[in-house]
């Protein structure tokens, strides 16, 4: 848990994160957002909405982590956040399957 923060960290200074919901929402339909990271205390529509768009478009969900421990992540409070680059997507998804 702790080294995905970390390298969520460094996504963000790298600028291969949006966040919000309607920009990661659009970001799965452009094709742009690789991975979803979402909050686990989104409220319920904004989890329902995320996860059907993130299914119908084949982009994995990552939904276990506090928006606290986002917000220490990141340095700002956001509950939901889009990665755009494949090689960080595909690190991030690596840590939360070990």
């Amino acid at each position: 848990m702790k080294s995905f923060l970390n390298f969520l960290g460094i996504a963000v200074r790298a600028r291969k994160v949006i966040s919000g919901t309607e920009l990661t929402i659009n970001g799965i339909r452009s094709g742009e957002v690789k991975l979803v990271i979402m909050a686990e205390d989104c409220s319920p529509r904004t989890k329902k909405d995320l996860h059907n768009k993130a299914s119908y478009y084949n982009v994995p969900v990552v939904d276990t982590i506090s928006s606290s421990d986002l917000k220490m992540a990141i340095g700002r409070d956001r509950k939901v956040m889009g990665i755009t680059d494949l090689g960080f997507a595909k690190r991030l998804k690596e840590f939360m399957d070990n």
